[in-house]
């Protein structure tokens, strides 16, 4: 299989997009690491997959915490001995107006969307140099290819942040031969977008070509061929997985 041998950790990965990617990567050999801020049900994913006879370990994160970040990554390493790919998938949303954006709110949505993806970068560093074909893949947004449509400006900043980190990470890393990707999705059918109204969603759907949200799995597969070894010469790629609501 095409990730055989490897091991990846994936943040946020108890549900959603993050257990998609997990699961992706898991059918395809690699094993995974799920951590998420919601213990119980990262343990309960991670079982999921063991039942499947996959290879996985989970335990706690808060992204917005650098030492929580480097107990994800040793703790991965102690499990499997080595680290090959970091997946930078923990998000928060918010669609708050921008009259009623708090100093509160603000920080809390950069903490989890844009310093993580920084700082878990830094801690994995010392372990993914040691590989031969190591990988960093973030996960973006649509919203911050182009300013989004409901989305909040926290949410929109943030995710634009992740680009521009993938675009210096890239060039940073690349000495060690470290790629650095990112996925930018579109509308996808996810917890978050339970908190969005019928109308909303129904607006969004009209906006997409191909008539229909994505799935999580749509992301699972792109993130799984970006930490495949076929994807050995693509570094600073933004690739959007959006029914063609945009083209970058």
């Amino acid at each position: 299989m095409a990730l055989t041998g490897k091991t990846a950790v994936i943040t946020g990965s108890a549900q959603g997009i993050g257990f998609a990617i997990a699961e992706t990567m898991a059918s395809q050999g690699a094993a995974v690491g799920i951590f998420d801020i919601n213990e119980k049900k990262a343990e309960e994913a991670a079982q999921s997959l063991k039942n499947k006879g996959y290879q996985a370990v989970s335990g706690y994160v808060d992204v917005s915490k650098v030492d929580s970040l480097k107990a994800m990554i040793e703790k991965t390493v102690q499990a499997f001995g080595y680290l090959d790919i970091l997946v930078n998938n923990a998000g928060v949303q918010k669609s708050t107006p921008i009259p009623e954006v708090t100093e509160a709110e603000w920080d809390m949505v950069m903490g989890i969307n844009l310093k993580s993806v920084f700082f878990a970068s830094q801690q994995a560093l010392p372990y993914l140099k040691e590989r031969k074909q190591p990988r960093i893949i973030n996960i973006s947004s649509l919203a911050g290819r182009m300013g989004g449509y409901e989305t909040g400006m926290s949410y929109t900043a943030s995710k634009g942040g992740v680009i521009s980190l993938t675009y210096g990470l890239a060039r940073q890393f690349a000495p060690y031969g470290i790629t650095v990707n990112a996925v930018c999705p579109g509308t996808t059918r996810t917890p978050i977008i339970d908190q969005w109204s019928d109308e909303q969603i129904a607006g969004l759907v009209e906006r997409i070509p191909l008539g229909k949200l994505g799935e999580p799995k749509n992301i699972g597969s792109a993130v799984a061929y970006l930490a495949s070894d076929e994807a050995e010469f693509i570094t600073g790629l933004l690739m959007d997985v959006n029914g063609g609501m945009y083209f970058g």
